[in-house]
Order: C-alpha cells, then sequence, then structure tokens
C-alpha cells in the first residue's frame, strides 16, 4: 500500500451561499464514511481559513524560532487535506475524484515518498 495526499488550496474554493456550503458538508462527509469503510482513511480536515493565525517553527539557523503567521507570504495556502492509504495511482486518482465531486472544488492528489 501506499499513502497519498489529496489536498486543494483555500482559494480553489471560490465564493459560495451559505446554502451551498451547507450542501457539501454531508456529501463530504459520505466520502469520508466510505474510505473509512473501506479501510484508506488515514487522516481528513479543512484547515482554518485565517491564515495569519499559524505558527511557523524555523530551526534554520541552529536555533528553534517560533513566529507568528505563515512562513511566506503567498496568494494560495492549503485549505484542507486527506490522506489515504491505497494500492495504486488508479485507485488514489478514484478516491480524489469522489473528494473533488463531493465538496465542489478541484484536488491534487500525490504520492508520498
Amino acid at each position: 500500500m501506499t499513502t497519498y495526499l489529496i489536498y486543494f488550496h483555500q482559494q480553489w474554493v471560490g465564493d459560495h451561499t451559505s446554502e451551498w456550503f451547507a450542501s457539501r458538508g454531508p456529501l463530504a462527509n459520505a466520502v469520508c464514511d466510505e474510505m473509512e469503510a473501506a479501510g484508506v482513511l488515514v487522516a481528513a480536515g479543512g484547515l482554518d481559513e485565517n491564515i495569519e493565525a499559524a505558527v511557523t517553527a524555523d530551526a534554520t539557523s541552529g536555533t528553534l524560532v517560533f513566529t507568528d503567521g505563515p512562513y511566506t507570504e503567498a496568494t494560495e495556502y492549503l485549505g484542507g487535506f486527506t490522506a489515504i492509504d491505497v494500492p495504486d495511482d488508479e485507485t488514489a486518482r478514484m478516491w480524489a475524484g469522489k473528494v473533488a465531486e463531493a465538496c465542489g472544488w478541484p484536488q491534487v492528489v500525490r504520492r508520498f515518498q
């Protein structure tokens, strides 16, 4: 088995009504439940949209320093992820497609080394 990360950037979500978002939650939860029942779900979750609430840990100077906020300013930042453990790329793509359909925005799927 190989572990894959399925993820999206918050900026890909787009502007939608609260009703639209409320309709997507049960769909996304159903896919996670399906993954869990299939025994492939490692972890899944959405991240806090307030990127300024992030904390950076940096030890590149030889001393550990914690800094409020993201490491660098970026036009896109991670919005959420799902980690799965499946036998092959084809299966990982299938699950990424289900997540994309349920959420209503694009997903990237990448294999862990």
